[in-house]
C-alpha cells in the first residue's frame, strides 16, 4: 500500500495543512479530507531514498559496527586509532595503554 501526501485547500483540520494517507495505488486520489471533509489535493512529495553507509560515516554519526570474527570475538570496524578493536563476549573491553606525562 502506498502512502500519499495531501494538502488542504482551505482551513486545515486536526490532520494539519498537509497529511499522509495510505491508499492502494489503484485507488483514485482523495478530493475531500477523511477527517473534516474539506477539499484536498494530492501533492508530489520527495521520496525517501536510503543508501548503505560506510564504516567511517557510521563512526562519524556515533554508531559502532561490530563484525563477528570468531566464536565470541567481534571486531569494532568503526574504532578510531588508539581505541580497542576487539571485543570478547564475557570480558570487558580492553582499554589502550595511556601513559601519563608529569610536567615539572
Amino acid at each position: 500500500m502506498a502512502i500519499y501526501t495531501y494538502e488542504h485547500l482551505e482551513e486545515p483540520c486536526a490532520f494539519g495543512l498537509t497529511f499522509d494517507f495510505p491508499q492502494p495505488m489503484s485507488a483514485a486520489p482523495l478530493t475531500e479530507c477523511p477527517k473534516c471533509e474539506g477539499p484536498v489535493r494530492r501533492i508530489i512529495a520527495r521520496p525517501n531514498i536510503n543508501r548503505p553507509k560506510g564504516d567511517a560515516e557510521l563512526r562519524d554519526k556515533g554508531f559502532t559496527k561490530l563484525v563477528r570474527r570468531d566464536d565470541g570475538v567481534y571486531e569494532n570496524v568503526t574504532a578510531r586509532e588508539g581505541e580497542s578493536r576487539y571485543v570478547v563476549r564475557g570480558r570487558p573491553e580492553t582499554l589502550p595503554d595511556v601513559k601519563k606525562t608529569v610536567s615539572d
